[in-house]
């Protein structure tokens, strides 16, 4: 089992920053896929990015790329979501997920664990 803890949501302006941790703990982070997603209110739950256990490979939604980044610490456990120039429409839960070997990174039905969720909210 993996545990699944994230932190950092809050309520920003738009142009806003946020940066948003997740932090893993019990069974071995090692080979571990970890992604973002996030629902807002009445829609389905969308993917944001990913990151591979090396870093070497990172994947983002179009919405988010170029104003997300998505980093880890592998000592440290820890995957961090930078999100700049915030918009009113990514209001929403963000969820961190982890899997080893997702077939499909992009799918939320790839991946193993799921933490609870931190509130992200921007205003207008």
């Amino acid at each position: 089992q993996v545990q699944l803890v994230e932190s950092g949501g809050g309520l920003v302006q738009a142009g806003g920053s946020l940066r948003l941790s997740c932090a893993a703990s019990g069974r071995t982070f090692s080979g571990i896929v970890v992604g973002w997603f996030r629902q807002a209110p009445g829609k389905e739950r969308e993917f944001v990015a990913a990151i591979s256990w090396s870093s070497s490979y990172t994947v983002y939604a179009d919405s988010v790329k170029g104003r997300f980044t998505i980093s880890r610490d592998n000592a440290k456990n820890t995957v961090v979501l930078i999100m700049n120039s915030l918009r009113p429409e990514d209001t929403a839960g963000y969820y961190c997920a982890a899997g080893y070997g997702p077939s499909n990174w992009y799918r939320k039905e790839s991946y193993d664990y799921w933490g609870q969720g931190t509130q992200v909210t921007v205003s207008s």
